[in-house]
């Protein structure tokens, strides 16, 4: 089986051709700078080790997607004869509120309630569906399903989800916390569970860490906590994004620097987190690398990113009872071993050992961090949205064909 699956920003389009079941990708790439001078596309073959750049003129999604399909049908370099071999197309959908917990075939019903939700994710949602409305235009009669990074976390319990505001604003704006990364927790924390023999009862913690970051709380494979809220701005520190803060700072400094609305957003999404306080850079490397040249700020940066994320991880323990594993996912989570080896110092209360010689070892998989005298496994395991995205596509083909409604 061959499914497309695809991700729909403002300005990009990135896509995976893929066997959903035996996992094998046959192409890949990302189109960016879509609509914008300079758009240019990267197409990938695994399988061959080949790689090409094509720099071509983008004005719409439309386009975008013309190209991906002239390339995975192109005679020479193509994987496919032609878009007949596709049989379904999976999206990225960011947002879908409390109306979807589980991926749904999309239809105009659906997308319409997809589109409820767009105030939710005004920067996302709308793209995505451009999207899904531009595959439905190249190729017809396809079916197209709607995987959702909120869907996962649909399982919190009230006591977790519910903000202390009057409760109207829950019944008639729906403002309570969403979670997001759901795919990337969802595919980490089932892996992890495969590797401890799919035991019937398990406390796994996900650290995904990448430019934007956050934390889950799976109890018995159901996500029953995690740190990003209404938007992805709660949380964790991330590369531009402040997290965790007292709300009447905002308006405080709001007033006092006379921001308007969209420019206190800016400062808190776009010149916050790791780039507001080192003030070089939002990337982990460069912040890094500071450390490393004794740059006070990057130091400070680096102890906050540090600090937050242990603090998730010892109140997500308390949730739970225990934890019998800590997972790290995402861009730093990964690569960065001393971020991992920095979190994991001080947690010997609850039983977790780093092995500190494999940790510093870059390995390629999944890979144990852990000491064998251990009480709580450390894994660093690479995630994998794209394979749940089309492995959910095939499921809700055979499955379902309407969305569900709690």
């Amino acid at each position: 089986m061959k499914v497309l699956v695809i991700n729909c920003g403002s300005s990009s389009l990135k896509y995976q051709l893929m066997n959903p079941e035996t996992k094998e990708v046959f192409a890949k790439g990302l189109c960016e700078r879509i609509g914008i001078e300079g758009s240019r596309m990267e197409y990938e073959i695994p399988a061959k080790d080949f790689e090409i750049e094509i720099k071509q003129a983008m004005p719409t999604h439309k386009e975008a997607l013309e190209l991906v399909i002239n390339a995975i049908t192109d005679k020479e370099h193509g994987v496919i004869a032609s878009v007949e071999e596709v049989e379904a197309i999976g999206h990225r959908v960011v947002h879908g509120g409390e109306t979807f917990a589980k991926s749904v075939l999309l239809t105009e019903e659906v997308m319409k309630a997809i589109e409820e939700n767009n105030e939710l994710a005004p920067l996302h949602n709308p793209a995505n569906l451009m999207g899904v409305r531009t595959c439905m235009s190249l190729m017809p009669g396809k079916p197209n399903v709607a995987v959702f990074d909120t869907a996962f976390h649909q399982t919190m319990p009230a006591k977790a989800f519910m903000y202390a505001l009057p409760y109207e604003d829950y019944t008639e704006l729906k403002v309570r916390k969403y979670g997001f990364h759901g795919t990337s927790h969802l595919f980490v924390s089932e892996t992890m569970r495969e590797i401890m023999g799919n035991p019937a009862h398990s406390k796994i913690i996900v650290c995904h860490l990448g430019n934007g970051a956050s934390v889950s709380a799976v109890l018995d494979g159901k996500s029953v906590d995690t740190s990003m809220g209404l938007t992805p701005l709660q949380g964790l520190m991330m590369g531009t994004r402040c997290g965790d803060i007292d709300p009447a700072a905002v308006l405080f400094i709001k007033n006092k620097r006379g921001l308007s609305d969209k420019e206190m957003d800016n400062r808190l999404n776009k010149q916050s987190g790791i780039l507001g306080i080192y003030g070089k850079s939002s990337d982990c490397r460069d912040m890094e690398n500071g450390v490393a040249e004794g740059d006070q700020r990057a130091i400070l940066a680096e102890q906050m990113f540090i600090y937050k994320i242990k603090s998730y991880i010892g109140a997500y323990a308390a949730a739970m009872g225990g934890v019998d594993a800590i997972c790290f996912a995402g861009g730093i989570g990964e690569n960065a071993a001393g971020v991992r080896e920095a979190v994991i110092d001080g947690l010997d209360f609850l039983g977790a050992k780093l092995d500190k010689e494999v940790n510093s070892v870059r390995k390629k998989g999944n890979v144990k961090l852990s000491t064998e005298d251990s009480k709580v496994l450390i894994y660093k395991i690479p995630t994998n949205e794209e394979l749940v995205i089309a492995r959910d596509t095939y499921l809700s083909l055979i499955h379902i064909s309407e969305p569900t409604r709690p």
